[in-house]
């Protein structure tokens, strides 16, 4: 016992140290909310605690200090004597209660309020109690196939059904007096009825489905066995006949708790109406032959209803049966009072398509018809194929996932351009001086401009060149620009699994082209036509999403990006550049990745000048002009899928 309580102290003393400095924190935070609400209701009283306080203090007391700040603004404080703090603070325009409230979390102090009295003291934390930490009911379920996985070990069965109907969204109830129960066990990806089935099963436990799809969970009875025996009693009814066709073996087992009864059946060759006379006589099932029933049957079924034993004795037969009540109806499936009819309304999926999908061994002999309005299938046939017909389109009515998807194209450009030169040349009018200085050097100089220029070169005869011509003109360039852009462009799609999802964004423009046509006659005619044609550039994206059992998306995936670029011509399209990728790829959920880039980098370098001239070092910068270009292009684009159920 000494050993075990000593455990049990280290244990208790481990989770204090994990736990306990949160919860204390917590426990802090709480208090100085408490102080600070009640200051603010006490304010409305007192008007001193809204005052403004200016005035430092350098290793005073805490109770010099406080009781300085009552007398000046009116304030009526308690402090204990026991406090033995010094203070080091300067204060400037700030509310008294914003003071004391720093001095309550700076010193760790208790405040407690009596009428307009605030008492000061040192805060003693509570004792901190035994923590023991809520483990974590660790379930997972996939709703896109139905599997369950359940990791459970020492865990209430009330928190276990709580959180495995969160998570099923399937309702699981207890029966009383189970809600404090111990269950452990641990499956994975089993689908959820054996799963639930085989956590009864191990706790002691069953489970009743009811008719409204709720699992109930129960105690198992004295001295019923579950997995052997399913709470059936042994057989009430037995029967062996043998005959010169064949021989017959019949059990009837009766559940304990329903009363409904199952059969166990061997048959070798057999005629099938001598089966169901005496199964029906063994159950006490009445029924009617609307026509003859002809031909044997060898047939083993165990535990199974009188439904299921009809459904697998006329299988593959020309005869059926149909439930009336409280009769049985057999014959041929053809005759008017063995047809039935269903209506089978989907709940996860659309009707597009699913009667191509259902096998066309299931339609034979069956009439399926699509009721749009409803989201359903109208059938009729005989019953034994509407349920199957029924049984696949209900496997089949799977919620589909829808997928978002983030697109995200990012276009970097940057580029840089120098021109320097000079030039000179004879204009058809008088040209005048105009330009900029700063921030570059772009002039074009009048005649009269250079002729003051030279006029002063020449001033006291040191030179004398003359003057120009009144259409003479010179222009001076000395640029740099440069010019950073980004540019995001950031689409979202959504489309249901295995769906094209497409996305167009783009611009228009337009531009002209003119035609000359002359009109041979006696006096020729000059007809100009003006068409204007367009030019598109646009952000072309489809993507087609699958969606994985693991919650992985395939994409495929075609982007296709035009942009106009440059200056576009008076009479032509303007130039554009377009990039285009096609690509496969398997992401998971939410995963962000890059599908690819493009850098790219254009330099030119154009000049022009004066033979000979132009290639003098110094002189060359006279007689010639020049320009550099670098531009530089990255584009980048990222995807990211998101399931949606």
């Amino acid at each position: 016992m000494r050993v075990k309580n000593k455990i049990h102290l280290l244990v208790v003393l481990f989770l204090q140290l994990v736990f306990s400095p949160a919860l204390f924190a917590q426990q802090q935070e709480d208090r100085f909310v408490v102080i600070e609400k009640k200051m603010e209701d006490l304010a409305k009283d007192v008007p001193g605690l809204k005052e403004n306080v200016d005035f430092s203090v350098t290793g005073a007391s805490i109770q010099e200090f406080l009781g300085g700040l009552a007398s000046s603004h009116e304030l009526n404080f308690s402090i204990d004597p026991n406090l033995q703090i010094r203070i080091y603070n300067k204060f400037s325009h700030e509310k008294v209660s914003n003071v004391i409230m720093f001095l309550v979390r700076e010193y760790d102090l208790e405040v407690t309020f009596v009428g307009t009295i605030m008492s000061f003291k040192k805060y003693v934390p509570p004792m901190v109690k035994d923590v023991v930490p809520v483990r974590e009911i660790k379930i997972k379920y996939s709703t896109y196939n139905d599997l369950l996985s359940l990791d459970l070990k020492n865990d209430t069965l009330d928190r276990v059904v709580k959180k495995m109907t969160q998570v099923t969204r399937k309702n699981v109830i207890l029966s009383s007096g189970l809600s404090n129960n111990m269950i452990s066990v641990y499956i994975e990806d089993m689908p959820f009825e054996d799963a639930l089935n085989k956590m009864a099963y191990a706790n002691q436990l069953k489970v009743v489905k009811t008719e409204d799809n709720f699992y109930v969970l129960k105690s198992l009875s004295e001295g019923e066995d579950l997995l052997t025996t399913n709470g059936k009693k042994r057989p009430s009814t037995f029967s062996k006949s043998n005959s010169n066709t064949g021989e017959l073996m019949i059990e009837i087992e009766e559940d304990s708790l329903t009363k409904e009864k199952f059969i166990t059946l061997n048959a070798v060759n057999t005629p099938i109406l001598q089966v169901v006379k005496e199964v029906s006589e063994a159950l006490g099932v009445s029924y009617f032959l609307f026509s003859e029933i002809k031909g044997n049957t060898t047939t083993t079924v165990k535990h199974v209803k009188f439904d299921g034993f009809l459904t697998y004795l006329l299988q593959g037969t020309d005869y059926t049966y149909k439930y009336d009540k409280t009769l049985y109806l057999l014959g041929d499936r053809k005759l008017e009072g063995l047809r039935a009819y269903k209506v089978l309304q989907l709940k996860f999926r659309s009707l597009d398509a699913v009667q191509e999908i259902i096998p066309a061994e299931l339609k034979k002999g069956v009439e399926i018809k699509e009721f749009k309005e409803l989201n359903s299938l109208l059938v009729s046939g005989s019953l034994p194929q509407i349920n199957e017909v029924e049984a696949f389109v209900q496997a089949i009515d799977k919620v589909v996932p829808m997928v978002m998807i983030e697109v995200l194209l990012m276009d970097i450009r940057k580029n840089r351009t120098i021109k320097t030169g000079i030039a000179a040349g004879l204009s058809d009018s008088t040209v005048k001086t105009s330009g900029t200085f700063l921030p570059g050097v772009d002039m074009t100089l009048s005649s009269s401009s250079v002729n003051e220029f030279l006029s002063f070169l020449g001033t006291n005869n040191v030179f004398n060149i003359g003057k120009v011509t009144p259409n003479f003109y010179m222009s001076l360039s000395a640029l740099e620009s440069n010019g950073d852009a980004e540019v995001r462009s950031t689409p979202k799609l959504s489309t249901l699994n295995g769906h094209d999802a497409s996305l167009t964004i783009g611009n228009t423009v337009y531009y002209s082209v003119k035609t000359q046509n002359v009109t041979n006659s006696l006096t020729p005619v000059n007809t100009i036509t003006e068409q204007f044609n367009s030019v598109q550039a646009n952000l072309n994206i489809t993507i087609k999403p699958v969606v994985s059992g693991d919650d992985q998306v395939t994409l495929t995936i075609d982007v296709s990006f035009t942009d106009f670029i440059g200056q576009a011509p008076k009479s032509g399209p303007p130039p554009s550049s377009t990039s285009q990728f096609k690509s496969i790829i398997r992401v998971r959920n939410e995963e962000m990745i890059v599908l690819g880039g493009l850098e790219r980098i254009e330099k030119s370098q154009t000049s022009s000048g004066t033979p000979i001239l132009s290639r003098i070092p110094v002189i060359k910068w006279l007689f010639s002009s020049r320009e550099k270009s670098k531009k530089k292009l990255v584009s980048v684009v990222f995807i990211k899928p998101t399931i949606i159920y």
